[in-house]
């Protein structure tokens, strides 16, 4: 309760779902979705928690951690964030007190990992019940990320940005739970770039899903 969380994350479908948690939990929160936004976000004021995902439009969420953690006053809380798993390590040698794996949507695990990364000083006395509710995020926001995926895409599959669209579409997937845009995803990833049949395959999906609607 009272907590102020700055989340730096570009899904807005993955957002969304941080809002429900820090409305559900007391918390109030300020969204930034690239570190040029951070940036000037953290020039005005000083979060409880910062929560940072770890590919970013505009550069890496490893390295916005790590300047957070040179910050005075000090940020109490830095949480890393992404799809990727294998990020985590990353995300703590950076200077993260912990990380969350996408899709973030239990409250209780939300709610653990602010708390175990706090000071002593500053968690809650005594026993606490948590909560085995899950937040299901607005789908429109979901439209608003395969939009978003569907303008990266026009830039072609040589495009220098193809790394960030394989990072940001995975994570999409991931929230939503579908194991097709996941597929998608790491056919955008494969080292040397996607071929010119995995780009069509992808850009084919993304296009569909949004003149079907269906999933919104």
């Amino acid at each position: 309760m009272g907590l102020t969380v700055l989340l730096v994350e570009d899904s807005r479908f993955a957002s969304e779902a941080v809002r429900l948690l820090c409305l559900r939990s007391g918390a109030r929160i300020r969204r930034a979705d690239c570190l040029a936004s951070a940036h000037r976000h953290l020039q005005c004021y000083r979060p409880s928690v910062v929560i940072v995902d770890m590919g970013l439009p505009d550069g890496s969420g490893g390295e916005l951690i790590a300047e957070i953690r040179q910050m005075v006053p000090a940020v109490p809380v830095v949480l890393g964030i992404s799809g990727d798993s294998g990020l985590r390590a990353d995300a703590i040698a950076a200077g993260a007190d912990g990380f969350l794996d996408k899709p973030v949507e239990s409250l209780a695990q939300f709610q653990q990992a602010i708390l175990n990364a706090l000071p002593m000083d500053e968690r809650p006395k005594g026993l606490r019940a948590l909560s085995d509710s899950v937040v299901e995020p607005d789908p429109l926001a979901l439209r608003d990320d395969l939009q978003h995926i569907s303008e990266v895409l026009r830039e072609g599959r040589k495009s220098q940005v193809m790394p960030y669209a394989a990072h940001f579409l995975a994570g999409v997937a991931l929230s939503a739970h579908d194991r097709a845009l996941g597929d998608a995803a790491a056919r955008l990833a494969r080292i040397g770039g996607p071929s010119h049949e995995d780009f069509s395959h992808v850009s084919g999906l993304v296009a569909a899903r949004l003149a079907s609607g269906d999933a919104f």
